[in-house]
């Protein structure tokens, strides 16, 4: 059993937008989020439930996974943002190892699936996405508990027999975005060149954020040129991630 867009619009409008306002949870207090698949549907989703007025009145925004995605590229995400523009975009499912073709779903220490996750937070980050949600920050070694054994991989796998438990480097993957953007960081444009991929963010406290990854395995060289602040070059090793954090001269008086 699953939904259409036309059949979500009119559950939301006939039935789960009432309830929830009759249960006083509105669109101040509960954030309800649309489609919530792959992004292969949009921007039709969006289009088809939000151009009811008495659906999209319920509705704040559009959920997306990643598995699909070599099928359309981001671009749809930007050009849902164009004509939604009042509704946030959040990336809500995904993980490394759920292919039927792969061979192990859990993989220690695969810098692959920790580029693979660096590499969709830039692409969702810088085509209007608010923030980038995993599957499963932990999981056992076998990839479960899953009652479907639907295993896959995970940031944490803990080992529970011998009292252990391993950071990935889809660990420190998502810690070069989640350490360094606090809620209220607003992306800014960065250039991304063939051979690099980057996102900027200005933090509310005033300090510029770049992150930089090198899918590559040779080392790159760049420059790092702020207006106000110069320029740095400097160079970034094969397969790696880089984050930089430096604070603005203060404007006020």
């Amino acid at each position: 059993m699953g939904f259409t867009a036309a059949s979500q619009r009119d559950f939301i409008k006939f039935d789960l937008g009432p309830a929830l306002k009759r249960a006083g949870y509105g669109p101040d207090k509960l954030m309800l989020l649309i489609l919530d698949d792959q992004r292969v549907f949009l921007p039709y989703w969006a289009d088809v439930v939000l151009a009811d007025p008495d659906a999209a009145k319920y509705v704040s925004g559009v959920a997306f996974h990643w598995y699909w995605n070599h099928i359309r590229g981001p671009q749809v995400l930007t050009q849902t943002h164009e004509k939604h523009p009042g509704k946030f975009l959040l990336a809500t499912e995904a993980c490394e190892g759920a292919s039927s073709l792969s061979k192990n779903r859990v993989l220690l220490g695969s810098w692959k699936r920790a580029a693979s996750y660096a590499f969709d937070i830039i692409q969702d980050l810088r085509h209007w996405t608010t923030g980038w949600i995993d599957w499963n920050l932990a999981l056992d070694t076998m990839g479960g508990p899953n009652w479907a054994h639907n295993y896959v991989d995970a940031p944490v796998i803990v080992n529970a027999s011998a009292g252990e438990f391993y950071h990935q480097p889809m660990y420190y993957a998502l810690a070069h975005f989640s350490k360094f953007l606090p809620r209220g960081s607003t992306r800014i444009a960065s250039n991304t060149l063939r051979q690099l991929d980057t996102v900027a963010f200005l933090r509310p406290d005033n300090a510029v954020v770049l992150v930089i990854l090198n899918r590559r395995s040779v080392v790159r060289t760049y420059t790092l040129v702020d207006e106000q602040l110069g320029s740095l070059n400097y160079s970034i090793p094969g397969n790696s991630i880089q984050t930089y954090i430096w604070w603005l001269p203060s404007t006020e008086p």
